[in-house]
C-alpha cells in the first residue's frame, strides 16, 4: 500500500529507483571490504616489516622469543581493549570509516570525535548508508588534515622548539584529551542527566578507591557501558510500562 499513488497504481519508478540504490550502496559496501582488507593487509604486513627491516640493515636483530613474550604480556592487556573498540566504534563508523580510522590509528583522539561531530551536523543516525558516508569522509578529510598538520611540524619543529616547550604550555598539553572529550561528552550527558550522573559517580568512585584503573581507561569502559546500557534499559521499560497503562486508563 505504500507503493501506491493516490489513483491506487502502483508506483514502479520509486521501486525500480529504491532498488537501483540498493543495489548500488551493496556494490559500495561489497568494494569497500575488499579494499578494506587489502589495504588493512598491506599495513600490517609493513608494520612488521618496518622493524625487521631496519635490525637486518644494522645488523640488530632483536631476541625473537623475549620479544614474542614480551608482547603476549602487554597484548593480553590489550586484547579486551581491542575487542570493545571493534564493537563500539564499527557500528558508529561503518565499513569505510572503521577501515580508515583502524589504519591510520588515533581513533580517540581524532577519528570517534570528528565522525561524531560529522554526523550531529547533518544530522544522520547510526547504521544508515547516509552514516557510513559521512563517517568515511570525515574521517578521511581527518586523515588528510592529520598528515598535513605532521608535516608542518615536523617542518617547524626546530623553530617552535623553545615555545613549545616552555613550562606555561605544558598543563595544557597533559590536558588536550580530557578538554576534547569533556566538550564532545558535555551535549551527550545533557539529553540524560540522571544517566550521565550515576555513571559518573560510580567512575568517579571506581578510581578513587582503586587509582591503579585509571591506566586502564580502555578496559574501564566496559562496565561504564554496561551501567549506561543497564540504567537506559531500565528508564525505557519503565516509559514503556507508563505508556502502557495509560492506554488501558483510556
Amino acid at each position: 500500500m505504500d507503493n501506491m499513488n493516490k489513483t491506487g497504481k502502483i508506483n514502479i519508478d520509486n521501486d525500480a529507483a529504491g532498488s537501483e540504490k540498493a543495489a548500488y550502496y551493496g556494490r559500495y559496501i561489497s568494494n569497500t571490504h575488499r579494499l578494506g582488507r587489502i589495504m588493512t593487509a598491506i599495513v600490517l604486513v609493513l608494520l612488521l616489516a618496518a622493524p625487521f627491516a631496519v635490525g637486518v640493515y644494522l645488523n640488530a636483530m632483536p631476541n625473537i622469543p623475549a620479544a614474542a613474550k614480551a608482547f603476549l604480556g602487554v597484548g593480553v592487556v590489550y586484547l579486551v581493549s581491542g575487542i570493545v573498540e571493534y564493537l563500539i566504534y564499527v557500528p558508529m563508523l561503518g565499513a569505510g570509516g572503521s577501515y580508515l580510522a583502524f589504519i591510520t590509528g588515533n581513533l580517540i583522539n581524532m577519528k570517534i570525535p570528528c565522525a561524531i561531530n560529522a554526523r550531529d551536523i547533518v544530522g544522520v543516525k547510526s547504521g544508515t548508508p547516509e552514516n557510513e558516508i559521512i563517517a568515511t569522509l570525515s574521517i578521511a578529510t581527518s586523515s588528510l588534515v592529520t598528515i598535513l598538520v605532521l608535516a608542518l611540524g615536523v617542518l617547524l619543529m626546530i623553530p617552535l622548539q623553545p615555545v613549545l616547550q616552555s613550562p606555561a604550555l605544558q598543563p595544557a598539553f597533559e590536558n588536550v584529551v580530557p578538554a576534547l572529550f569533556g566538550a564532545m561528552a558535555c551535549k551527550y550527558y545533557r539529553q540524560n542527566k540522571l544517566v550521565a550522573l550515576i555513571v559518573l559517580t560510580f567512575m568517579i568512585l571506581v578510581f578513587s578507591f582503586v587509582p591503579s584503573l585509571i591506566g586502564s581507561t580502555s578496559m574501564m569502559v566496559i562496565p561504564s557501558g554496561g551501567l549506561a546500557i543497564a540504567l537506559s534499559y531500565l528508564a525505557f521499560r519503565k516509559k514503556a510500562k507508563a505508556a502502557a497503562a495509560g492506554e488501558e486508563n483510556k
